[in-house]
């Protein structure tokens, strides 16, 4: 399996190039790596035995800081209640910088397309977006934590 710092390297030579669309498979793992003017898309999908699904991990663009990453409602935990959770892993922050206020507080009215938080893979900051007019009814990670890919961040309140 390709290491994070070959992976890295790859990223870094195609994000410095033109190049809009990078495939590479062996035997072991298949590598696809797609940009567009919203976000790119890294997969890598490795034998059945290893894994049973392509890793699926929205990157940043160096020059667009702010491009969006998607945020994934899951299935309604209460008759009221949906959640933001996190499409990647990685570290989730509140705050845009240590010394910021934080993108969202608990009872905040978010509108559709809002940053919500940020999340670090790889030393890129993702933005995390509400999906849809909502209203945060509890964060439910602490600021600097690590977060797997679905991991519930907020409780919300469709509006």
């Amino acid at each position: 399996m390709m290491e994070i710092k070959n992976l890295k390297t790859l990223i870094k030579m195609i994000t410095d190039t033109d190049i809009t669309e990078f495939e590479m498979e062996n035997a072991e793992e298949k590598i696809v790596i797609k940009r567009g003017p919203d976000k790119e898309i890294i997969q890598i999908a490795a034998p059945a035995p290893v894994a049973a699904a392509p890793v699926s991990v929205p990157v940043a663009a160096p020059a667009a800081v702010g491009a969006p990453a998607a945020a994934v409602p899951e299935a309604p935990t209460d008759d009221n209640f949906e959640t933001i959770n996190s499409p990647i892993v990685g570290t989730f922050y509140l705050k845009p910088s240590p010394d910021a206020d934080a993108f969202v507080k608990v009872g905040a009215v978010v509108e559709a397309g809002q940053t919500v938080c940020l999340v670090e893979a790889m030393k890129l900051f993702n933005e995390i977006e509400a999906e849809f007019k909502c209203k945060v009814v509890e964060i439910l990670k602490d600021d600097a934590a690590p977060v797997e890919f679905g991991e519930p961040l907020f409780k919300v309140e469709r509006l």
